[in-house]
């Protein structure tokens, strides 16, 4: 059955790969036109078109977002955004989960890539890894961003999780922003987006469902810059009980959440 169903994914895959490029250069100069407006103004329309673009390619695929939400979103209120990441499909689930002012931290690297990184570097705060100085420029940008009531979202893992734990280690920037600029962290899962596009291949595509975890949001009232790995911690912990309870997929065994 198996046999029988690869060329189907191989044909979904292609069209999906057309659909983002037609998508893509459709809405590059609408994207060129806004950000003529300033980073804050213009970067607020891009992320709107960048939202309308993962509605309309979902869509377009038969993948459908799910809200799961066990604490809901504060209006006009400002978060550092974590969640999980194992699928490139994360991207645009996290469009379609996030509908507020919204900046994201991101590589550096991506920027560079023809057409896509004209978009990109308009919604996006790039950072190079390997640069201390490019870091803290980074950060300023990010806290100038915070400061104007617009959220930022940090995939903390910093790269795809390919193994069959819930999570992998957690870099410190998310939480050292949370906490020096005195943001509260608002954690969500992706679950179902290894299941859509897997980490393995780009052909690895299906149609399906998208749910995300909107967990409670943690305070970071009391914490200091000398915290900032007691906040990664209960941040970690929260997130990893909750793939286990939720049973998402990778994750080869679901012990119960007491045992964990």
């Amino acid at each position: 059955m198996k046999l029988l169903l690869k060329p189907l994914q191989y044909i979904y895959a292609f069209y999906a790969m057309i659909l983002f490029l037609i998508i893509l250069l459709l809405v590059t100069p609408f994207v060129i036109i806004v950000s003529l407006f300033g980073k804050i103004k213009g970067g607020n329309a891009v992320m709107k078109i960048a939202h309308g673009w993962a509605d309309v390619w979902l869509f377009l695929l038969g993948i459908y977002h799910v809200r799961v939400v066990e604490q809901e979103l504060k209006k006009d209120q400002s978060y550092v955004f974590v969640s999980n990441h194992n699928s490139y499909m994360d991207i645009p689930q996290m469009l379609k989960a996030i509908r507020q002012p919204l900046r994201i931290l991101g590589k550096a690297e991506m920027g560079k890539v023809p057409v896509f990184g004209i978009i990109y570097n308009a919604a996006v705060v790039p950072v190079m890894r390997g640069s201390a100085e490019a870091r803290a420029r980074s950060v300023m940008v990010l806290k100038s961003v915070l400061n104007k009531n617009i959220s930022i979202y940090i995939a903390p893992e910093g790269t795809f999780n390919m193994t069959d734990q819930p999570l992998i280690s957690f870099y410190d920037g998310a939480f050292r922003l949370a906490i020096e600029t005195q943001t509260p962290i608002k954690p969500m899962l992706f679950l179902d987006a290894v299941d859509r596009m897997h980490w393995r291949s780009i052909f690895a595509f299906t149609p399906g469902k998208l749910r995300t975890v909107y967990l409670e949001e943690v305070s970071t009232e009391g914490y200091t810059p000398y915290d900032v790995d007691a906040l990664k911690q209960k941040v970690y912990d929260l997130m990893e009980r909750k793939l286990i309870e939720y049973k998402a997929s990778w994750v080869r065994k679901h012990p119960s959440p007491e045992g964990v």
